[in-house]
């Protein structure tokens, strides 16, 4: 039980995360955000891509529903952001900008839930064989 309601807890606080950055990059506009996608050599398409999986993947962890497969898509957006912003500013940041300490943390965290088979409390439960 313990176990299940820490998985829960943790489950939540990632969707919310993710499902923040979404509202974010919707509210600095997706034309902005995907401008500042195509000046780092992204195609810009993608910061559509990447802002709709943040929200809706991250309303989906927070009911628990898809949430092994909403964390495999968590897991290649902060690999991507990883190699294509924050590695050169290294762990810690430059001073003017982040590290990808966060991202790591929010990457292994989304691993949990890709590999592991607890989940805690959500709408996937529902799903689980019983055998």
């Amino acid at each position: 039980m313990r176990l299940k309601s820490a998985a829960t807890i943790m489950r939540v606080i990632l969707g919310i995360i993710f499902m923040v950055h979404g509202i974010d990059k919707l509210q600095m506009g997706l034309g902005n955000v995907a401008g500042w996608f195509g000046s780092i050599g992204l195609p810009e398409f993608l910061a559509y891509v990447v802002a709709l999986l943040e929200l809706i993947g991250g309303i989906l962890l927070i009911v628990g529903f898809a949430s092994r497969y909403v964390s495999i898509a968590f897991i290649v957006i902060m690999l991507g952001a990883i190699i294509t912003v924050k590695l050169p500013i290294g762990l810690l940041g430059n001073g003017q900008m982040a590290g990808y300490e966060l991202d790591l943390a929010l990457m292994a965290l989304a691993a949990y839930f890709a590999i592991a088979n607890e989940h805690g409390f959500g709408i996937d439960q529902f799903f689980k064989s019983k055998g």
